[in-house]
């Protein structure tokens, strides 16, 4: 479930970039029987698995569900647009800052009414789910840890252990490579893939802290503690897939599955779409490993994803109804009985079909002290799309060149974020 290409925001605001036109709601009326929903799931996988929950729901109410699928990196460059226009009554998106964001530009619609009717749902979630003005507008459906995945038969055959320090793990991909593996497989050519490496090594080195700190734009990317991150990877970054930024996750993923590599670093349903049901038991992942022993491994990359009501929705009153379901049990259990690869939220949700690995996935995110969205979803929107990946694409092309880079993702930052 890829996310994002570069966004180029002057091209936006001079409308050069043309929304797909299936990105354009087909819409009824105000109060009628069908609802429409902007579905980024374009993987086979969530698909169908969505499908499967939105089949359910229509048999139950007797209403019809209109699911417009667009690829998910032009859902995610056209949000805005998007959402100005003709949107959908309902769409996919994230919890979060990510969704803050939209609601504070009055692109939402407020459903804090549905709330006291939710249940299953933590304090944690209902925050995630709260906008900068106290009112609720997400639906949290599912979620997901980033950590490092590998397959248990080639750590078995090398006699490879896991892990728990940064030293450890550079002295592991070291001898994978003497042994004729990949040490890390890795593809950001959709941009966003790397930005998890980010978040790890920023949260592992200086805290959960300091890291939402530098993404809501109130520390200097010119910091020292941010230059570290950056020589960490450049260590590193030789153990990586080489060619990286004209790669795809899914390449990527699918080198892990061929035994080609032997780690990734991805969120759970990426490597998992990658592998046939038959080898899914052989995937497992260990948490990033611990750089600063303050901080351990005590926090977690778990994004929360879900569903909003447009502020232009034409059938609020028949969208509202579709979220009542959304957020229930029964929803997300269908939804899980064909894609493996994700965590339920709602803590009312059978966990009797998860598989060691959403039930491993389960515990880490519960153990976590600190649980972070991603880097696209802890900061603005355009800092993430027109900044930081064709920085992070820059320094994995170039990676000697730390300080001009980190200079220039400070100016940008400093006028993007003085226009809040």
């Amino acid at each position: 479930m890829s996310r994002r290409t570069l966004l180029r925001a002057t091209a936006l605001g001079t409308g050069a970039v043309a929304l797909p036109a299936l990105l354009t709601a087909c819409g009824s009326g105000p109060g009628g029987d069908s609802v429409t929903l902007g579905s980024n799931a374009s993987d086979p996988v969530p698909k169908k698995a969505f499908a499967d929950a939105f089949d359910a729901y229509e048999k139950t109410s007797k209403k019809k569900v209109k699911v417009n699928t667009v690829d998910h990196n032009s859902f995610q460059q056209n949000i805005n647009r998007y959402l100005k226009g003709s949107p959908d009554d309902v769409f996919m998106w994230f919890a979060g800052y990510r969704m803050q964001f939209f609601a504070k530009k009055g692109l939402l619609t407020d459903i804090s009414d549905l709330w006291p009717e939710f249940q299953g749902f933590s304090k944690a979630l209902k925050d995630q789910s709260t906008g900068e003005d106290g009112k609720q507008y997400f639906v949290p459906y599912y979620y997901y840890p980033w950590a490092v995945f590998y397959r248990k038969s080639v750590f078995q055959q090398h006699g490879y252990e896991v892990p728990k320090t940064f030293d450890q793990y550079t002295a592991l991909a070291r001898r994978m490579r003497k042994d004729g593996l990949v040490p890390i497989a890795f593809g950001d050519k959709d941009g966003w893939p790397a930005m998890g490496t980010f978040d790890y090594l920023d949260m592992r080195a200086n805290g959960y802290e300091f890291h939402l700190s530098l993404m809501r734009g109130k520390e200097s990317w010119t910091d020292p503690r941010v230059k570290r991150v950056f020589d960490l990877w450049r260590g590193i970054l030789p153990y990586h897939q080489q060619g990286a930024n004209g790669r795809t996750w899914q390449e990527a993923a699918q080198s892990l599955a061929r035994k080609q590599a032997g780690m990734t670093v991805l969120g759970l349903p990426h490597p998992g779409q990658q592998f046939t049901a038959a080898d899914r038991a052989d995937l497992d992942f260990f948490p990033f490993p611990e750089i600063d022993s303050r901080y351990g491994q005590e926090a977690v990359e778990a994004p929360v994803d879900g569903f909003l009501l447009a502020k232009k929705a034409k059938n609020k009153k028949g969208a509202k109804d579709l979220l009542k379901y959304l957020a229930t049990p029964d929803a997300e259990e269908r939804y899980l009985k064909s894609d493996p690869n994700n965590v339920a939220v709602n803590d009312r949700a059978s966990t009797a079909s998860y598989n060691a690995l959403q039930k491993k996935a389960a515990d880490l995110v519960s153990g976590a002290r600190q649980i972070s969205q991603f880097m696209d979803r802890d900061t603005r929107p355009d800092f993430a799309q027109t900044v930081m990946i064709p920085s992070i694409q820059r320094f994995i092309n170039d990676p000697d060149d730390i300080d001009g880079l980190l200079k220039s993702i400070e100016s940008q930052k400093k006028t993007l974020f003085a226009a809040e």
